[in-house]
């Protein structure tokens, strides 16, 4: 399982001209990709990861550094499905696909990470698996971060 964390000033997801999810607060946008062999395990260390993951500023002293979690804040995390995270580009100059889980794999992990972090106490939206949708991002710093397992 593969992610890109983002650390957001605001963020949304429209499908068809509607906003289907955005974050109310500062946060994190979290772009979740599956592979193969990743398991129901692997979603929720990676979810607690993410949740525990110090880039977020101190509301308190702003400017500081980033030293203060999701979790110590309770910010709001937006998870989007992303198998192009798992794009292989070494031959040719299209990429090929074969590395990120199929639909009927990949969405049952993206929702395990999903209800990681819920367990775990987070406020989290999302976008919808499988549709073509539009993200918008406002990333502050910028700050981001890849993560795997």
């Amino acid at each position: 399982m593969r992610v890109v964390v983002q650390r957001a000033a605001s963020a949304s997801v429209t499908v068809d001209d509607r906003v289907v999810s955005r974050l109310d607060a500062p946060g994190l946008l979290v772009l979740v990709g599956v592979t193969h062999d990743d398991t129901p395990e692997i979603a929720h260390r990676l979810a607690r990861k993410v949740w525990e993951l110090r880039i977020l500023d101190d509301p308190a002293d702003p400017g500081a550094g980033r030293e203060r979690s999701a979790s110590d804040l309770d910010a709001p995390i937006l998870v989007v499905s992303q198998f192009t995270l798992y794009a292989d580009t070494r031959k040719g100059r299209r990429p090929s696909w074969s590395a990120a889980a199929p639909g009927p794999v990949g969405e049952p992990l993206v929702e395990e990470f999903v209800s990681g972090l819920r367990g775990l106490g987070a406020q989290v939206r999302t976008g919808i698996f499988g549709a073509h949708m539009l993200v918008a991002l406002v990333n502050d710093g910028p700050v981001t971060i890849t993560m795997e397992l």
